[in-house]
């Protein structure tokens, strides 16, 4: 097949995906909308519960302000209406657009978790390699072992250890927030001080996964070394490093993106405690943020950015299927 005939069927793909998304997407803010009606209480209550002195007057204008007291319905509408230009309203709570807030957010949680996930991913495919060709020896067993250990210890827990050891006792890393406040850092020093706010909460939110990917590709790989094709490899003289990594590893690989993809949204919910022990200023922290002050229009946003991205991730998911299998067809 030519390069511009599959280079046509992935861009149909994508379109096809695109177009069933959005009943997804629609279904998927309705029904928050309607979970965050059944909550009682709303931004007005928080606010004026801070100043101490409103009145019901006051908190009739806040409501009437915000569009807090219109209908559910009409207010569905209104919000529906909104996201064909993108447009997800205004928080009560900071008196901003919320996309302003999301957007000022969502490059800081991109980070931590593309940086998890390639973390995990990495490391765990390449422990589940080392145990799959030690499979049943000591090296096999301690790995083992160490996967068990991350897989029942929480992230929240592991990070305030990390904090504890690394920023506390040694004091080699900062123990949160994603630069040194007042240093005045530009340039590459910078960058060096960004990466180093980023290593204990990115390798904090990996560790749960690194036990899940490296015991797949191990199961994986070990299941693919019985199949007739690497016996074949190996009768026809090829080393074991070339059949464990051109035939072996790329097939057990797909079982480990396919999990992969489907965590992507459990990483996300994991944000909030790994965001919050870390005081690291992303989407996570801000959602807890908008719970504890009921501003339910930024907890709508974020809950509407975060499907859009595990549908992305979903369907670069299988695209890279396709890649690691040609027999996969892309449907």
């Amino acid at each position: 097949m030519s390069n511009n005939a599959t280079w046509a069927r992935i861009g149909g793909t994508l379109r096809r995906n695109a177009w069933q998304a959005v009943p997804t997407i629609l279904g998927i803010i309705v029904l928050n909308f309607v979970l965050m009606e059944l909550v009682p209480g709303d931004a007005a209550d928080v606010i004026a519960a801070e100043a101490g002195s409103a009145t019901a007057e006051s908190m009739a204008q806040l409501r009437a302000h915000f569009g807090l007291d219109l209908p559910m319905l009409r207010r569905l509408w209104d919000y529906l209406s909104g996201l064909v230009f993108l447009d997800l309203g205004v928080s009560p709570r900071h008196n901003t657009e919320v996309t302003t807030l999301i957007f000022g957010r969502l490059g800081n949680t991109l980070l931590l978790m593309g940086t998890a996930l390639g973390v995990a991913v990495l490391s765990g495919v390449l422990i589940g390699v080392l145990m799959s060709l030690k499979a049943g020896k000591w090296q096999d067993r301690v790995l083992s072992v160490l996967a068990l250990l991350l897989y029942s210890t929480p992230g929240f827990w592991l990070g305030l250890m990390a904090i504890v050891l690394f920023s506390v006792k040694l004091g080699w890393l900062p123990t949160g927030g994603d630069h040194s406040i007042g240093a005045g850092l530009t340039g590459w020093p910078a960058v060096i001080d960004g990466a180093r706010h980023l290593v204990l909460p990115a390798l904090a939110t990996a560790g749960f996964f690194v036990a899940i990917f490296s015991r797949l590709t191990r199961a994986s790989m070990l299941e693919v070394n019985r199949q007739d094709y690497v016996r074949t490899a190996e009768s026809k003289g090829l080393s074991p490093a070339a059949i464990t990594f051109r035939h072996v590893l790329r097939n057990a690989l797909i079982p480990v993106t396919t999990v992969a993809g489907m965590h992507f949204g459990a990483l996300l919910g994991g944000a909030t405690v790994i965001e919050t022990v870390f005081s690291w200023p992303g989407l996570g922290r801000l959602a807890l943020e908008s719970v504890l002050a009921r501003d339910y229009s930024v907890l709508l946003g974020i809950l509407f950015m975060a499907s859009l991205l595990v549908i992305v991730v979903n369907m670069l998911v299988d695209l890279l299927h396709a890649w690691l299998d040609p027999r996969i067809q892309i449907r």
